[in-house]
């Protein structure tokens, strides 16, 4: 990785390269070229097998709160349990630390507890599931029919252009001719589907896509049932638009679906592009996030509220994860359980002598995030929803966010409280934060 010699040091790396989402057997619908690739490696001699909790089709992924009719999560008193739970695991830990869990196993008993849940911070690349949810409130109202929306997201494909610079996070590139995934980074001349630009941004974490899909929606909003539009169209409309207004256009498509859903945009906000380039295209503010407000966006997910319940269940799937897990998705116990994730790390780094900066390891800033929905398989499987934040400083703290996953599962799996297990191996350690 190249460091610009700047203080402070920033860095946004948010997912490894080998972390997929969408089903496998999705590739008619949706149009993502990449995962007939991973069909065909998954049915290899040798190849890397998935746990079953990664081998669901697209019929086998549902919302699991569509039925709900109480108050929301929060309006519920604590449930006693896994608030002393995150009290016994979590207080006596580094104090940025902040979480919520909502049980929703039951959905007629809706358990949930936070700790330091308002406690607010930028989310990384958890940010892209806002940019996701404005680009399918765009298509929503250019195309009311879920059928035209699905069409659009196949069929209309743009190249990535100028609003790429700097990028670090390979993605799967599909080639015909020989069959396979190649993977390299994102350049200016790499065309793609809007859902393959979506699966980059969401999946792949790829900074340049999530540009992409949030350019692609204010030209959604800007030509409406035109789109798609020519790459001339596009270029005009970025240049000759007035920054100021481009900045209002950008804020309106990401926070109207969450003020819609009844989302605090006061605790919850995607505020600037994700690319150098990008940003100076289309200005844009502050990004931040609290645990409450991310948990509250994955149930409005799981009601069908994000927009509508076409456009949520089209979202879960993009969250759905086919490859290697890490992070908070590492621990062998969600295994059996299918996960819908997304994570994000911003770190920085300034002069201190004796210390050498690392990926997540900074001294200045080291925030990691991780949003979850966790479904397990069987009547008496555990469904629930997590999201974890923390800014420990000099520490990667990938297995602490595996260990709290383990622990939060088997706590409500069991019903019972389970302690978190501090000791790892080298090889843990590694596979659990694998990055670039």
């Amino acid at each position: 990785m190249q460091i610009k010699t700047a203080v402070p040091l920033l860095f946004l790396i948010t997912a490894s390269t080998l972390v997929f989402a969408y089903p496998l057997d999705g590739l008619e619908y949706s149009g993502i070229r990449r995962l007939e690739g991973y069909q065909l490696a998954q049915s290899a001699p040798g190849g890397a097998k998935l746990w079953p909790g990664q081998l669901l089709s697209t019929d086998d992924i549902r919302l699991g709160l569509t039925t709900y009719a109480g108050p929301d999560f929060d309006a519920l008193p604590e449930d006693a349990a896994l608030a002393a739970f995150l009290a016994e695991n979590l207080r006596q830990r580094d104090s940025s630390y902040g979480m919520v869990l909502v049980d929703f196993t039951d959905p007629e008993d809706i358990r949930w507890a936070g700790l330091r849940a308002d406690q607010k911070q930028n989310p990384g690349s958890v940010g892209k599931l806002v940019c996701m949810v404005g680009l399918f409130h765009v298509l929503a109202e250019a195309f009311p029919d879920p059928a035209d929306r699905a069409r659009v997201l196949r069929e209309s494909v743009s190249a990535a252009g100028p609003w790429v610079s700097n990028e670090i996070h390979k993605v799967p590139k599909w080639n015909e001719e020989q069959r396979v995934n190649r993977f390299s980074v994102i350049v200016p001349a790499d065309e793609a589907r809007l859902s393959e630009w979506l699966d980059h941004a969401i999946s792949a974490s790829a900074n340049g896509a999530g540009s992409i899909i949030w350019r692609e929606a204010m030209l959604i909003r800007a030509f409406g049932e035109r789109y798609p539009v020519s790459a001339d169209e596009s270029r005009r409309f970025f240049a000759e638009t007035p920054k100021a207004q481009l900045g209002a256009i950008a804020r309106a498509v990401v926070t109207e679906p969450l003020e819609a859903a009844g989302i605090d945009t006061a605790n919850l906000q995607q505020g600037s592009f994700w690319t150098g380039s990008s940003k100076a295209m289309v200005p844009g503010t502050v990004s931040f996030a609290t645990p409450r407000e991310l948990a509250r966006l994955l149930f409005r997910m799981e009601q069908g509220k994000l927009v509508d319940e076409w456009s949520s269940l089209e979202m879960k799937k993009y969250m759905y994860l086919t490859k290697r897990r890490y992070r908070y998705a590492y621990a062998p116990e969600l295994g059996e359980s299918a996960v819908y994730f997304k994570s994000g790390s911003l770190y920085s780094c300034r002069p201190e002598e004796g210390f050498r900066c690392d990926k997540y390891m900074g001294n200045d800033r080291n925030l990691m995030n991780s949003a979850a929905v966790v479904d397990g398989f069987g009547d008496d499987s555990p469904h629930y929803i997590a999201t974890l934040m923390s800014n420990v400083l000099k520490f990667n703290s990938a297995w602490d966010h595996s260990r709290i996953a383990a622990a939060v599962h088997e706590t409500i799996r069991t019903n019972k409280a389970q302690a978190l297990r501090e000791t790892a191996s080298a090889e843990e350690l590694k596979e659990s934060g694998r990055s670039e």
